[in-house]
Order: C-alpha cells, then sequence, then structure tokens
C-alpha cells in the first residue's frame, strides 16, 4: 500500500509548539523578575534551533550546555533538541576538569555556556579539543562566539525536522569523573514517557504551576520541569534554593506542584516562618533523589503537606511511587512502579524472587535509557531478560516486594553515596586521593551528616614516612573534586578488612557509623 498514514507519535518538541501556537499569551516560564509566554518560549526554542543548525549541526549530533538556573535555560536545552540534536546537560558543580573530560566523551561538537560558567569552560577547553564552536552566553572573549547574537538573528519559525522515538534527546552524567564517566543516554521515547507517566501519577494539568528548587542540569529537576511542560502548565524556577523564599513563592504564586531532595525538606521544616506559611496551593509534594528519614516524611505530612509523593528511581530509568493516600497503610514502603514500568526482585542465581524475599531490584518500562555512551561492557552488565526475552536494568539497590505488590528498599548493593541529593561514587574520590604523595591506600565510605543525609569520609593507610596530617590531605584533596564530591574528613587505618580477593569489605567499615 502507497498510501498509507504516518506512524504518527507524540514528540516532546512538536508538543510545546501546539501549546504555543493554542495559547501563546500564557505564562510558561518564570525566573525571578523574567517570565516568557508560551509564545515567547516557543520562539526562543525555534531561534535556538536555527543557531545551533547554522552552525552545521546534524540529527543526533551532541551539544554540551553549561548554564545556571535562568528563564533562557530551559529555551535552549529544548531549543537543542528541536533541532534534532542531543543536549549534554552538565554540572555547574563539576571542576574545568572534569568537564572538559565529559565533554569530551560526549563527542560534542558545540558548546554552550553561560557567564558564570566562563572560567571553568576555558579550562574545558583545554580538554575537549574537537567541539567545533564554542558559544558564550552574555559574554565575549577569545575563542567564544556570541550566541545570544546568533539567536537574536535567527527565524523564530519551528524548523523543519523529523523526528523518531529511537532518536536521541540527552545525555545525562551520572559519575562527575574525567576517568571513567558513565553518559546515560536517553532517548525521545524515555523523556516522553518521563513526561505523561508523571504528569499522569502526580495529576499535571495546564493550570499547574510546578517549582523547582534544584539546578535544571540535575536528572531530579526534569521531574517537575518536563510534566509541567508537557501538561501546557507553568514552569517556575529558583535561581537558587532558600528556604524562606521557597515558602515565599509558594505562597505569592499559588504553586502546586514542587519537588525537593530530603536536605531541602530539612531546611524547609526548620524555616521559622514555616507554620505561618499559606501553603493550601500545593496539590503535589515530591521528594526523591534519597530515602526520606521516616521522622522527617511524619513531620513532611503534618508541617508542609499531606499531599506527599516519595520517589524512588534511577537515573537509567526505573521509578516507583509512593502516593499520598498510601502513607496511611504502607508508609515504610516505596510505593509501587510508575505507569508504564514493570518491577522484578532478582535473587543472586538470576531467579525471580517471592514475595517478601529479599534480592536485586531490577526495572523494565518505556522510561529506560538506551545505553550507557560508548560503554557496551557496562550496559551488558545491567541487563537481566525475563522469559519474553525484555531488557530489564538491574539496579545495584536490595529489595523486597510485600504481598500487595509494594517496594522496600533494604539496602544498597552499590557503594554509591547520596549527598544532599547528589550521587557520590567513591571510586571518583579515591581517585583523586590516592594521587597525594602520602597515601598509600584509600578508602571512601559514605557517614551521617545531619544537613545532607551522608557525607565522604576517607579512609587512608598512609606511605611509610609520610609526615602529612589527615587536616592537609582532606584540603588538598578537596581542592581537587567537586563541591559534592568533598570529604568532610580524613581518617588513617593500618589496614582495611578484605575478602578473600582482596576486596574492601566496605560495609563492615560503615557499621560503626550508622549502628545508631
Amino acid at each position: 500500500m502507497t498510501d498509507c498514514l504516518d506512524d504518527p507519535q507524540v514528540y516532546l518538541p512538536d508538543l510545546f509548539a501546539t501549546h504555543a501556537r493554542h495559547d501563546p499569551n500564557r505564562t510558561a516560564i518564570v525566573c525571578g523578575d523574567e517570565r516568557l509566554s508560551w509564545g515567547e518560549f516557543d520562539a526562543a526554542m525555534n531561534r535556538v534551533a536555527h543557531s545551533v543548525l547554522a552552525k552545521g549541526v546534524q540529527k543526533g549530533d551532541r551539544i554540551a550546555v553549561m548554564l545556571g538556573n535562568a528563564a533562557i535555560t530551559p529555551a535552549i536545552i529544548y531549543g537543542v533538541v528541536r533541532a534534532g540534536a542531543c543536549v549534554v546537560p552538565l554540572s555547574g558543580m563539576l571542576t574545568g576538569e572534569q568537564l572538559g573530560g565529559l565533554i569530551a566523551d560526549s563527542d560534542a561538537v558545540l558548546a554552550i555556556a553561560a557567564d558564570e560558567f566562563r572560567e571553568k569552560a576555558e579550562e574545558a577547553m583545554q580538554g575537549a579539543p574537537d567541539v567545533r564552536n564554542w558559544l558564550s552566553l552574555g559574554f565575549d572573549g577569545d575563542g567564544w562566539t556570541s550566541f545570544g547574537a546568533a539567536m537574536a538573528d535567527a527565524e523564530a519559525t519551528q524548523p523543519n525536522v523529523r523526528y523518531e522515538m529511537r532518536d536521541l534527546f540527552n545525555i545525562i552524567y551520572s559519575s562527575g569523573t574525567t576517568g571513567l564517566p558513565k553518559g546515560i543516554v536517553q532517548s525521545h521515547r524515555a523523556r516522553t514517557h518521563w513526561a505523561f507517566s508523571n504528569a499522569s501519577d502526580m495529576s499535571f494539568a495546564a493550570d499547574s504551576k510546578a517549582l523547582t528548587t534544584t539546578a535544571l542540569y540535575s536528572n531530579g529537576t526534569w521531574l517537575m520541569m518536563l510534566p509541567v511542560l508537557f501538561a501546557g502548565g507553568e514552569l517556575h524556577v529558583m535561581p537558587a534554593f532558600d528556604p524562606a523564599e521557597f515558602l515565599k513563592t509558594v505562597e505569592r504564586e499559588g504553586i502546586t506542584h514542587t519537588f525537593m531532595v530530603p536536605p531541602q525538606f530539612i531546611m524547609v521544616l526548620a524555616e521559622a516562618g514555616l507554620d505561618s506559611a499559606d501553603l493550601s496551593s500545593l496539590r503535589s509534594v515530591l521528594s526523591a533523589g534519597s530515602p526520606l528519614r521516616q521522622d522527617t516524611k511524619e513531620q513532611i505530612l503534618q508541617r508542609i503537606s499531606p499531599r506527599l509523593f516519595e520517589l524512588y528511581g534511577y537515573s537509567e530509568g526505573f521509578a516507583t511511587m509512593l502516593k499520598p493516600h498510601q502513607h496511611a497503610t504502607k508508609f515504610a514502603t516505596v510505593g509501587t512502579p510508575v505507569i508504564g514500568f514493570e518491577l522484578r526482585i532478582l535473587r543472586e542465581d538470576g531467579t525471580e524472587a517471592d514475595a517478601g524475599e529479599a534480592g536485586e531490584i531490577a526495572g523494565y518500562g518505556a522510561g529506560n535509557m538506551t545505553c550507557y555512551h560508548k560503554r557496551d561492557d557496562l550496559t551488558a552488565e545491567l541487563i537481566w531478560r525475563d522469559e519474553r526475552g525484555r531488557t530489564f536494568i538491574r539496579s545495584g539497590d536490595v529489595g523486597a516486594v510485600d504481598e500487595d505488590g509494594f517496594l522496600s528498599i533494604l539496602d544498597r548493593k552499590k557503594d554509591m553515596i547520596i549527598s544532599g541529593g547528589f550521587n557520590v561514587f567513591p571510586t571518583d574520590v579515591e581517585a583523586v586521593l590516592g594521587r597525594h604523595p602520602a597515601v598509600s591506600d584509600v578508602t571512601v565510605i559514605g557517614v551521617p551528616h545531619d544537613k545532607w543525609g551522608e557525607t565522604c569520609l576517607a579512609l587512608v593507610i598512609a606511605e611509610l614516612g609520610a609526615d602529612a596530617s589527615t587536616d592537609a590531605i582532606r584540603e588538598w584533596g578537596n581542592e581537587r573534586l567537586a563541591k559534592h564530591q568533598r570529604v568532610a574528613a580524613v581518617e588513617f587505618r593500618d589496614e582495611f578488612p578484605r575478602n578473600a580477593l582482596g576486596k574492601v569489605l566496605k560495609r563492615v567499615l560503615r557499621e560503626p557509623y550508622w549502628a545508631d
């Protein structure tokens, strides 16, 4: 048959254009004193798309973006995608050397940096020589081309680009390291699922006003950003998090949806103005990034909002959610799979565990990543296939499912540390501290922290004859680490507990610190 119709799908760049076409004057983006209507937001995305296409960008090309929280940031992120390119949002917490390593690893052909990133970006240039153009936003300088000027001259109409569900949407880096980065590749299919599944589960609509409290480059922030834009609502962006300003913004703007990581909830709970603030507009308050302590969860329900959603998931794709009406009976769980996901608990031999039996958490669904960028070996390690041959992603976390299908997290099989909602990989920190001349061996573990949930503690076996103090090693290392990777303390040890193969038993090292 030659006259068949297309196989139409919902693509986010096209959906955003539809919102703008039918309601161009409604507010889309708010950040500080800046406000963009849907018409202005759409035009800005188009100008971004035409600007990068004019630089010779082809479909699937990677474009690195180093931007802070500003009204123009979502337009640049999704304008890159509208051009058919793959956006690579990078963390402002990384060093210039780390940024250069990730830009090079992503195979980016262009890099866009705001003024606040300039110093780090210029250091990153040395590690990413294959980038064709370095585009500046808000500044001029040698080696830079003004992106603001390019956008001002670009067309405001939608470019003639078609998408496929398997086209690359973005690469999110789960680890800020130059040695062994893990770029999580997500397709249009995965990001569309992220948008509609969270919109459905948390009841986003065209009248929703979602407040982001974390950096726009962070994968967790997209739990608010994508669903509210999918629904055609308003995205409110905090330039920087402040608990008092958070309360004022919710009350002033009538915020309906928001997301915070546990340390932010703790800060809001400690804010003097909380009990007098009017938070009645909130329909959904989401916690994610790391587990909530039960006493913190109880205070949130009592003092902030009974509309608390708690999400467990991993950036590679899978997620579960505990919803407000489920706290009464399933308070200690993290809920059931988000729409479009399936859950399995695996024994060590790869067979499925029974209800109540502990095992590794694995998930399947439309929101799963495509792969780790250029790391087929790591991708293969994650895959578990069910009886139908479907590829589930293994989490490395240990959990159990009760008779009602609710998931409880029991332990973390991996040694990842979650500090302030950010993932910290001990091997990254160990690689830096291991370069100190006084360090013979080092292992890093997570220990409790009142504000950040947990933080890094470095345990060091010193070189014979070395006279460096623990404070000197800590200060030396922290100068070379990203902010969220910095160690709170260094302790000397004579030896580490190890298994028969010489692997350090970090569980044994952690136990004394978590005993209470």
